[in-house]
């Protein structure tokens, strides 16, 4: 007896299944059909939700990264806020986080390298500015994301064993300082 979903339920299905393939395969190895299988239905479900590979992995791509309201956390905890952030949403599921998935991406598609930029330049960068004002955000948005997308990077695509071995904990106050030193620039 085959099991029936809801169309909401599906497409849901099928952009985890996506995100999981764009994040561990990158956009140029994933296919529609391997996708599909993931997802378990035909290979034209995802094509009638979605339209084209393309379109899949725009919509993959759609993320919020659920800042904190950065202007109501002091300064002196807004380092270890920051990386705190980052670190328990990737623990949580990082072959389904969507910003994974553009950080694996973008450095080979120029489709996820913009959808990057905007997301940092639309949701980081004004969340900055509640906190330390618009001049002083604008100049450290970019060493932030630096930084973080580093972190990403290092610890749950590369899994490099000297950022992996550490407790969320551990990696939370190792990297504060240096965040604290790029948000206290002048």
């Amino acid at each position: 007896m085959t099991v029936r979903r809801s169309s909401e339920r599906t497409k849901a299905e099928i952009l985890r299944a996506a995100r999981e393939r764009f994040a561990t395969q990158g956009y140029e190895r994933t296919t529609i059909r391997a996708i599909a299988a993931d997802a378990e239905i035909d290979p034209s479900m995802v094509m009638r939700y979605f339209g084209s590979k393309e379109q899949l992995f725009g919509a993959s791509l759609a993320i919020d990264l659920r800042l904190p309201e950065l202007g109501a956390v002091p300064a002196g905890e807004l380092p270890a806020a920051l990386v705190r952030h980052f670190v328990e949403r990737w623990e949580g599921d990082p072959a389904d986080d969507a910003l994974l998935v553009l950080l694996r991406s973008a450095v080979t598609n120029e489709q996820a390298a913009a959808r990057m930029r905007e997301v940092f330049a639309l949701q980081v960068a004004p969340a900055l500015a509640a906190a330390l004002g618009p001049e002083r955000a604008a100049r450290a948005a970019g060493l932030v994301a630096a930084q973080l997308l580093g972190l990403a990077l290092t610890r749950y695509l590369l899994k490099l064993p000297g950022v992996t071995s550490l407790p969320p904990e551990a990696v939370i106050t190792g990297l504060a300082p240096a965040l604290a030193a790029t948000l206290s620039a002048p």
